[in-house]
């Protein structure tokens, strides 16, 4: 088989398309895949440049999600079988021609995506869900706050909780009058350039004074004052990212006044059977949605696997608008 290798931490050229050794024959409740598409996430970066190691156990190859066709079945495994088209929710591996996840963080391809597209679907589907719909439990006429509303987790935020909180406020920050535009074009209502605009007055603003309900973030330490000065009462703001910073200010005096609260999740090293309930709830909730047409892939670009370094300073130059796809096979 072949998968991205990586010389030494770095950037983008440290990356190589190289052959390596098999995988074993996939154990108990594992399913082995071949892979036709990976997709470029923003922890692929950092894990490149030696910040983000896989957990304990996990393969060293970069890539948190891919589709593909099933390979091979292990033992308990009774929902799929070989030649299966599935996309994979992955602790690692997808920049490969193969990779074996456990059968709980499978879901099927949606109806209306094709299996090269479906590759950018799990991880900001998982995300959204385990946070803006599970932990932060975004009810129907809040106003919802994303930044970053061009990444792949922001148009697919913004598509979710029209689809499904249809009076919600869709607020969100981006870069560029293009990436603005396809934010509202998705169903975003205030859109906020972060170069030269201030989110929370216009939020405030925008919604006369009542602020974000739900705010999800990317940024971490740089805007976390910010963050909860907007937020309303009984907020909830929910930090996925560190783009800004690791260490920020925290003032508890903002927060108890409007019973408001502060969550930071990831979901890389979860437990497999916490991965598993989510990629559940993803199927449950947000599948009819994408079998509709109401939410669909937001694609930037596909690239072949061997152009990886191409499309790593793309991500990096920030100037894509939702996934950049990997095409591994066909």
């Amino acid at each position: 088989m072949h998968a991205v290798t990586v010389s030494a931490p770095g950037g983008p050229d440290v990356m190589s398309w190289a052959e390596v050794p098999d995988l074993p024959a996939p154990g108990p409740g594992e399913v082995t895949l071949d892979v036709v598409a990976t997709a470029v996430n923003r922890a692929d970066l950092l894990q490149r440049q030696g910040f983000y190691p896989p957990p304990p156990g996990v393969s060293d190859t970069i890539g948190l999600e891919c589709s593909g066709r099933v390979r091979a079945v292990g033992s308990g495994v009774t929902e799929y079988a070989p030649g299966d088209e599935v996309c994979a929710l992955l602790a690692g591996g997808g920049y490969a021609s193969q990779v074996t996840v456990p059968a709980g963080q499978l879901l099927p391809v949606p109806g209306g995506v094709s299996l090269l597209h479906a590759a950018g679907l799990p991880e900001v589907a998982c995300t959204v869900y385990s946070t803006v719909f599970e932990r932060a439990a975004l009810a129907d006429g809040e106003v919802f706050l994303v930044h970053g509303g061009a990444s792949g987790i922001g148009t697919f935020a913004i598509q979710a909780v029209r689809a499904l909180r249809p009076a919600a406020v869709i607020a969100t920050t981006a870069g560029s009058p293009e990436k603005l535009a396809r934010c509202r074009e998705l169903g975003a209502d205030i859109t906020v350039s972060y170069r030269d605009e201030d989110f929370v007055d216009r939020v405030r603003k925008a919604t006369d004074g009542h602020g974000a309900d739900v705010i999800l973030d990317n940024m971490g330490a740089s805007y976390l004052e910010r963050n909860v000065s907007l937020l309303a009462a009984d907020g909830r703001l929910v930090v996925i990212g560190l783009q800004g910073g690791t260490k920020g200010t925290l003032n508890l005096s903002a927060l108890l006044p409007k019973r408001a609260s502060v969550h930071a999740l990831s979901l890389r090293a979860r437990p497999a059977e916490q991965k598993a309930r989510i990629v559940s709830g993803v199927r449950e909730t947000f599948w009819p949605a994408v079998a509709q047409g109401r939410i669909q892939p937001v694609i930037d670009c596909v690239l072949p696997i061997a152009d990886v370094v191409e499309a790593h300073r793309l991500v990096e130059g920030l100037g894509h608008v939702g996934k950049v796809i990997l095409e591994v096979g066909g």
